[in-house]
């Protein structure tokens, strides 16, 4: 049974929390730690071919759906070849959504594979991808990530074209009258100076990895997350 994004608050800025960025040691007890601070945990999979990172595999997800009530936003940074085989094994793994990116050939048939098996479709563009190419997609998806950094690369300051792309995109989802049906996120260079910049241009979910698991204080954190205003029109 997949949990519906549905259910997620939408007057305020959401936080999902990066797994890359938990004690990958101690991943149980990280997840029972935030898990009262987290909307989504985001599951960045990469098969060392698409990004050169080696990430996250199915039998591990199955492992933290058992860990967590929370939705699972599993990220797939795959070749073509194998992205519907890996769209198949994360959504028995527990997934309730799996993004694709849009810089794949065959885009369409991923997202109808994703569509088969009943859970949330999102799709992410590199740093590099024209936000226009999200929009013949944007009725198939229910969220639409931009990337502010290069991929799968941690610790990287946020891209100063970031802010405009999120507005951008924003403005396409209106558009195509999906406003409020989609959830626009913002991954990488996530820290407490661009946050404020980020949620101002549209974001509605950034994707934390230290800001979460390296806070001294994340009730604390989240407080002043939650509080930052949206200000695009």
């Amino acid at each position: 049974m997949t949990i519906s994004l549905a259910s997620l608050p939408r007057t305020r800025l959401l936080a999902e929390m990066s797994l890359w960025s938990a004690d990958l040691v101690r991943l149980a007890d990280d997840i029972a730690r935030t898990e009262a601070h987290a909307d989504i945990y985001h599951i960045d999979v990469s098969d060392g071919h698409f990004t050169s990172a080696l990430l996250f595999f199915p039998d591990q997800v199955a492992q933290i759906r058992r860990c967590t009530a929370s939705p699972l936003h599993v990220h797939l940074m795959t070749t073509p070849d194998v992205v519907l085989d890996q769209i198949a094994q994360f959504a028995d793994a527990g997934a309730d959504v799996i993004t694709v990116h849009a810089e794949l050939p065959n885009v369409a048939e991923a997202l109808d594979a994703i569509a088969a098996r009943n859970i949330a479709a999102g799709l992410v563009l590199k740093l590099e991808t024209p936000v226009e190419a999200a929009t013949p997609w944007l009725g198939r998806v229910e969220m639409l990530t931009l990337l502010g950094t290069a991929l799968g690369v941690k610790g990287q300051g946020l891209a100063p074209q970031a802010p405009a792309r999120l507005t951008e995109a924003r403005g396409r989802i209106a558009q195509a009258g999906r406003a409020g049906q989609i959830i626009l996120a913002a991954d990488g260079g996530i820290r407490p100076h661009t946050v404020p910049d980020l949620r101002a241009a549209g974001a509605e979910t950034v994707v934390m990895g230290s800001l979460a698991f390296g806070s001294p204080d994340l009730a604390g954190t989240m407080r002043w997350l939650h509080a930052l205003p949206m200000q695009v029109a």
